[in-house]
């Protein structure tokens, strides 16, 4: 079989010129519609969906597979198939091992990040699923590499979510996310956070010192939900309940305004039966 090096160095697929662009890239164009009006589609580069045939050919090959198969596969002349196999194996999206091709570390990492947007938007969806059901902002936030990341959160107009006027990742003794994702960490990660992010007053409630946070965080059981009434921004309380998600700490929480304090804890029991019926039913999974 010829390797990729072996391809003439000038062969190209024959285009028209009324197909090609002004850069001389054959392109595909909308039909013009009606006579006497001309229609311009939008300028598809032909090269481009040349080169997503191979790799979506290469993708279907676990073990791989050699030039002529994938040209034979995505429809191409084989000169054209080997300029092309040339440039996404140099960019790093295939990768000629033993006489086949196969997906390459750049084509691996757009796959991790499309499972990662799939991911938060399924995590979105179902928090705008609790949101309305239970009519108040829903949050869901990890720690993760030593810090609280929040993942996403779902509000409306009407139920806004709280205004991170503090960075969430420095006040975590504040809020009711912070403090329910310390209490899953053990005592050395706990130190070595508040080492970090030292204990500060946001409000007239806002714990005082870390011993006394500290006290606090031990006496909470793992997964029993955290409540914090004006801790982190007055005129507001907030919920959150732990979550097991592998070895990572999780937390989902709600925020009413102080003014409505009485239905934070319904709600909060509305999520907890909320995310029992999802998990139960396998509809709700989430992997960091």
């Amino acid at each position: 079989m010829a390797s990729v090096d072996d391809a003439p160095a000038d062969a190209q697929p024959t285009v028209p010129p009324s197909e090609a662009t002004s850069g001389g890239e054959p392109s595909t164009r909308a039909p013009s519609a009606g006579v006497g009006h001309t229609t311009v589609g939008p300028t598809l580069i032909g090269s481009v969906q040349r080169a997503m045939r191979l790799l979506e050919a290469a993708a279907s090959h676990p073990a791989g597979a050699p030039a002529k198969q994938l040209a034979r596969e995505a429809g191409l002349a084989l000169p054209t198939a080997y300029h092309l196999l040339r440039t996404l194996n140099h960019e790093g999206y295939l990768r000629r091992e033993k006489g086949v091709f196969v997906l390459g570390e750049a084509a691996e990492r757009l796959s991790t990040g499309a499972a990662e947007q799939q991911r938060r938007l399924m995590i979105g969806e179902t928090l705008a699923h609790w949101r309305d059901v239970i009519g108040v902002p829903v949050y869901f936030a990890i720690y993760h590499d030593g810090e609280i990341e929040i993942v996403a959160i779902a509000d409306t107009s009407g139920n806004p979510a709280v205004e991170e006027w503090a960075d969430f990742r420095e006040t975590g003794h504040a809020h009711a996310i912070g403090q329910c994702l310390l209490a899953q960490l053990d005592d050395e990660a706990r130190r070595d956070h508040l080492d970090r992010h030292p204990v500060r007053s946001l409000t007239p409630n806002t714990v005082r010192d870390d011993r006394t946070l500290l006290r606090r965080l031990d006496a909470m059981g793992r997964m029993t939900p955290v409540v914090e009434y004006q801790e982190y921004a007055l005129g507001t309380v907030c919920a959150a309940i732990p979550l097991t998600v592998g070895t990572t700490a999780a937390t989902l929480a709600i925020s009413v305004p102080s003014s409505q304090a009485d239905r934070l804890l319904p709600a909060t029991r509305l999520l907890q039966e909320e995310i029992g019926k999802l998990l139960r039913t396998l509809a709700f999974s989430i992997s960091i």
